[in-house]
Parts: C-alpha cells; sequence; structure tokens
C-alpha cells in the first residue's frame, strides 16, 4: 500500500477501533492495582470509538479533513489519562497530515513522530514505561526505516510501527518496576499496539469486524458481590444492518450475565433496549456498541439520580434556564448522593456524576461549564484519572478563566471547597485552595477483584484493601480490621481532624464503630458522613 487516501484512512480507523474493543477487557486486566475502577481498555476503546465515529460520518475524503475530526472527536470523548493521552497521539498526527489529500509513506512516518511529540508535551511529567513511551520508540525507529528506503510504503510504515511498538511494550516492565512485580505490560501501550494491529489488518485488505468480548479471568472476577455496588446502566441500540440479520438476544444476555445481573434484553425491529446492574458499566456499553449505535443511554448508582453520559452518540442534555452572572463557579467530581450533598453544602454550583469506576470524559467538563456563568470558574477533579480530562476542558473553553485544582481525591476536594472564600480574589482561593489539598492524607477501603502482588504483598480476589494515597498497605479478608490497620498508619501525634465518609455496603452502626475507634486511639475530632458511595466502604481524610 503506497499511498492511504481517505477511504483507506477510514478503514483503518474502523478497523483499529474494532480490534481495541473485541480486546478491551484483555487490556482492562493489566491494570496492577487491583481495584474495580474505569480501566485502561475501557477508558480507551470509549475515547477512541467517540472519535472513530465521528470520523466515519466525514464527508470529505481528504486525509487531513478526516484526521481534524477524528481528533476533535477524540478530544471531546476522552475518558481517563490513557484516553487523553490517545487523543493527543492522534492530534499530533492530524498536525502532521495537515494539508495532505493522501499521505504516503515517508509523510505518514513523520505524521507518526508529530504524534509522539505532541502527546508528550500534553503530560506535565512524562513517565517511562507507559504509552509515551511505545509511541516514541516506536515512531522514532520507525521514521529511521522509512528515510532509509526508497519510496516506502505505508504498509510497510505501519508494520514496523507495529513491531516496534510490540517490542518497546515488552520493554515496560523493566522501565517501571511495579509492572515486572505484576508480571503484566504497560496497559495504555497494550491498548496503542492494538490500534496499531487493526491497523495493519485494514492496509492488508482485512478491516477487523467487532465481536463477542472474550472474558478474562481477572475481569471476571469483578462480578458483582451485591447490587448496592452496582450501576444501574440502560441503552437502546439502533441496530446497524448486518447486526439486524445477525443479532440475538440470548448472546448479548449471555455476555452481559458475565459483569452483572438484572438483565433485560428486548429487541423490537431494529431497536434493543437493554437494562443491566453492573460494576463495570463501560463493559456494558461496549458490548451493545457491538450492534449499532446507542438511540439513548444512561448511568445511574443505585438510588441515585439519573445521571447522562456521553458515548458515540448524542445524549439528550437537559436545559437549563441561563443563570445569572456571578463572580465564582465550582466544579467537582463524585460518585454518590451523600457526597454530592456534601460539596454542594460547600458551594459548589456543579458536581459531575462518576469517579473511580466511570471516568468523566472532556465533554461532560465542557458541559459543566458551559451550564454555568461565572467570571473565574474551578474544577475539582477528585481522582488522578481525572486530572488530564478535565485541562483538557479547560483548553477546549480558552475564552474562559478556568483553573483545574488537581485534587486526587474525594478528601482533597472537599478541604479544598472548605477552604473557599467568594469575598477574596481569585489568586488568593487558588493559593488557600492548594495549600489545603496539600495537608490532606487520604485513605480508603476496596476489595480486590484478582489475585495479584503489590510491593512484596500478596492480595487475594475478595480480600478488602486498605490504600494509603497510591499504595496498599493492607490486605485481609476482614473489612473492618482492614479499616483498624488503615486508620493505624495514617493518624499520627501531628493528626487534628479526620473525615470518614461511609460508603452504600456500610451501616450507620458500623460507621460508628469505626468512628469510636479512632476517638478512642487518637487526640482528633472525627466528622462521620454517609458519601454512599459505591466500590469504596470508606474514604477518610485525615488533616
Amino acid at each position: 500500500m503506497e499511498m492511504i487516501n481517505g477511504h483507506i484512512f477510514k478503514d483503518m480507523l474502523a478497523s483499529g477501533a474494532n480490534n481495541l474493543s473485541n480486546k478491551f477487557t484483555e487490556i482492562d486486566a493489566l491494570n496492577v492495582f487491583p481495584v474495580p475502577d474505569g480501566d485502561t481498555g475501557t477508558n480507551m476503546s470509549l475515547t477512541f470509538n467517540a472519535g472513530v465515529k465521528d470520523a466515519l460520518a466525514c464527508s470529505s475524503e481528504d486525509v487531513c479533513d478526516i484526521a481534524k475530526v477524528l481528533s476533535k472527536g477524540l478530544l471531546m470523548g476522552a475518558r481517563g489519562n490513557s484516553g487523553v493521552i490517545t487523543s493527543q497521539i492522534f492530534r499530533g498526527l492530524y498536525q502532521g497530515m495537515d494539508g495532505m489529500k493522501e499521505v504516503n509513506g515517508f509523510q505518514l512516518a513523520n505524521a507518526l513522530v508529530m504524534g509522539s511529540r505532541v502527546a508528550y508535551k500534553a503530560v506535565m511529567r512524562p513517565v517511562e514505561g507507559t504509552i509515551l513511551t511505545v509511541v516514541r520508540e516506536a515512531a522514532d525507529y520507525t521514521y529511521a526505516y522509512a528515510t532509509s528506503i526508497e519510496d516506502v510504503t505505508c504498509l510497510q510504515v505501519m508494520e514496523k510501527m507495529l513491531d516496534e511498538a510490540k517490542k518497546s511494550l515488552d520493554r515496560t516492565p523493566e522501565l517501571l518496576p511495579v509492572l515486572a512485580e505484576v508480571g503484566v505490560v504497560d496497559s495504555g501501550g497494550a491498548g496503542l499496539v492494538t490500534i496499531f494491529e487493526g491497523f495493519v489488518s485494514a492496509l492488508k485488505g482485512v478491516v477487523i469486524e467487532k465481536e463477542e468480548a472474550k472474558e478474562s479471568k481477572e475481569v471476571a472476577g469483578a462480578a458483582l458481590e451485591s447490587e448496592e455496588y452496582g450501576y444501574c446502566t440502560e441503552f437502546i441500540i439502533r441496530l446497524s444492518e448486518s447486526a439486524q440479520r445477525t443479532f440475538e438476544e440470548e448472546t448479548l444476555r449471555d455476555s452481559l450475565a458475565r459483569i452483572g445481573n438484572s438483565i433485560v434484553c428486548v429487541r423490537d425491529d431494529d431497536i434493543v433496549k437493554v437494562h443491566v446492574h453492573t460494576l463495570t458499566p463501560g463493559d456494558a456499553l461496549n458490548m451493545g456498541l457491538r450492534y449499532g449505535s446507542f438511540a439513548k443511554l444512561k448511568v445511574e448508582n443505585m438510588q441515585e439520580q439519573h445521571e447522562e453520559i456521553m458515548m458515540n452518540a448524542s445524549v439528550e442534555k437537559e436545559v437549563k434556564e441561563e443563570k445569572p452572572r456571578q463572580k465564582y463557579a465550582i466544579i467537582t467530581v463524585a460518585a454518590g448522593d451523600g457526597l454530592k450533598d456534601m460539596f454542594k453544602e460547600l458551594r459548589a454550583d456543579y458536581v459531575i456524576s462518576g469517579g473511580q469506576t466511570m471516568n468523566p470524559s472532556t465533554e461532560d467538563f465542557v458541559e459543566a461549564i458551559h451550564q454555568l456563568n461565572a467570571e473565574h470558574i474551578i474544577i475539582l477533579p477528585n481522582n488522578s484519572n481525572i486530572v488530564m480530562a478535565a485541562q483538557q476542558a479547560a483548553l477546549v473553553c480558552e475564552d474562559q478563566n478556568i483553573e483545574v485544582i488537581p485534587t486526587k481525591s474525594i478528601p482533597q476536594g472537599l478541604s479544598a471547597c472548605i477552604m473557599f472564600n467568594p469575598d477574596v480574589d481569585f489568586e488568593t482561593n487558588l493559593s488557600e485552595m492548594k495549600e489545603a489539598v496539600s495537608m490532606v492524607k487520604t485513605g480508603q477501603v476496596t476489595y480486590a477483584i484478582k489475585d495479584t502482588t503489590f510491593e512484596g504483598m500478596e492480595i487475594k480476589s475478595g480480600d478488602y484493601m486498605g490504600i494509603l494515597e497510591k499504595d496498599i498497605i493492607v490486605s485481609l479478608q476482614d473489612k473492618m480490621e482492614t479499616t483498624r490497620q488503615l486508620l493505624d498508619r495514617m493518624l499520627d501525634d501531628e493528626s487534628e481532624i479526620v473525615t470518614l465518609i461511609y460508603g452504600e455496603d456500610i451501616n450507620e452502626e458500623e460507621a460508628e464503630e469505626v468512628a469510636a475507634y479512632i476517638e478512642d486511639k487518637f487526640d482528633v475530632e472525627v466528622e462521620v458522613n454517609n458519601g454512599m458511595q459505591p466500590v469504596y466502604s470508606f474514604i477518610i481524610g485525615v488533616e
């Protein structure tokens, strides 16, 4: 394949997206932490599908136009750090193809290098042994290869890119010791390799089709223990032409049964309505996406207000009256009615529903920004895997004065809100809020979804883990003992205030038992709140 035109480029994108959709559970299983979260494969698949859907609908046959639409779609649909970095790789690819109706092999190699450079610039502190390393090493080797061959073809370039990306991926454990300890390669890099596999297949004339996901053992371990932990996920699929001939309700129901319960799957002509309770709503959405496009989509926590997310389709948005202009507005992220109420009581103007189990997209933040009318907007992501999407939204809305304070936990976000003062200037607020964030220690209690080893600690599926900041420091079968040992490591003579937030699986008596333990053993003030959050039995902030 000497040249890539618009038609071939669209085939590559469709093939890459489908390959990623087919393998996202395998990529999820590479995550080092055995916690039930949004996961790299899910985030990358949701991100890439969002961009590719727009690109395939582009009426132009010029490669540059398609790449531009792809870049914007990826940016708006980006979820999690892996999704944002993926969007930046293809933003750079677009810049390298700008003005071209079609590209040759050398131009493709140059555009791939541009993709790696733009991605690196988007990350404040690039970490080697990640997707960034994979794209940089593969692109640099491929460019050198392309310059050494006269009239190099696009197929030769992509085959070289894929081969070098695989080699770089295999080396990631040498750069990140935690990968070597757990025995995995970098999940983001694996996702990128999966996309490139689809590209090469399309260039060889075979566009990979979507198929039923193969459930990995690790991901299967995340099956619901109780509906209390789950997300009520509902969507309506408009079947594609091919799916109208082949779709079987039983096949989709069987796939959904591997990740959830309370399943309803009903077909009416070319429409399929699906309902499922699951810990991993992204998995359910990807299963549905294999059969067509979404007509409607909704994901909500049990007993939580309806939330709407955007993925590969336009989702109906609640039309709100324009609010009077105000000096400040705060946007934050939380999952759980109790947590939402806590933030609203602390002057948060807009709480985006989401967190560890479903990372909001850039689009979700942009929508929140558009709902507000304020001179200054402060965003508190409250999760390290959401910070980059928030920052991208701030760039998209560059005409507004937006500051992202990179809060990495709920307690950090709450402390920032407490310190906010509507009567002082913007810079003073930012300085004091950031200082408050730096004074907070965060602990969390959740359960393991797979057997693994972390820094020499043996962790069994179903164990309760005590996590201090980013480190798993205790793993036991008993939830309350895990909580006590975590508290013993968190509190010291300098601790003054403990904020104890209990989740959906904890009753008030259990929460009071933990509070009594803290008060009996430590000279601190304890505040107990019912966050109603899923996944995390306890979220603990210590100041």
